[in-house]
């Protein structure tokens, strides 16, 4: 296989900060041509987003994606339920994980893989405030240690 090109379109960094990600999965979307035109133009959010699993099934709730300026009467609903696409076992796995206690799914990142619009979804648990506050404590203490690295080298 050749090298596929992946450009990043939307980053969830509020997922990183809320959640610890135990697994991650890449999963296709299912779209319409004027929602993927809007999509190659950088108007897609996740901000808000989650997902779900539904009789078998895997939906994303809540992914805004901007109506196309073109697409006229071929746009659609820019907040409208999605269906991601897994294979059967996959969702499987995923269900069983989270009917676990304090497991939920959540969109990391949407990004072309190739041609192909790709979102990447993790599964995660929550974090307690104390866990943010060690989060956060520890990314301090990194970036004193470089800008004290740093000034070394001057």
């Amino acid at each position: 296989m050749g090298k596929e090109s992946i450009k990043l379109v939307a980053n969830n960094k509020k997922a990183y900060h809320d959640y610890f990600i135990e697994d991650k999965y890449e999963t296709g979307i299912e779209l319409f041509g004027t929602e993927v035109k809007s999509i190659r133009m950088g108007k897609c959010s996740i901000k808000e987003a989650f997902v779900r699993i539904d009789k078998g099934e895997v939906y994303i709730y809540g992914m805004h994606i901007n109506p196309y300026e073109k697409g006229n009467i071929f746009n659609k609903d820019p907040l409208r339920v999605r269906k991601l696409l897994l294979h059967k076992s996959e969702i499987n796995r995923m269900a069983s994980k989270v009917k676990e206690k304090g497991f939920t799914l959540v969109p990391l990142q949407v990004y072309f893989k190739g041609s192909l619009v790709k979102v990447e979804i993790g599964l995660a648990r929550g974090k307690k405030l104390y866990d943010k506050r060690d989060d956060i404590a520890k990314k301090d203490q990194r970036r004193e240690t470089e800008r004290e690295f740093k000034q070394t080298f001057r």
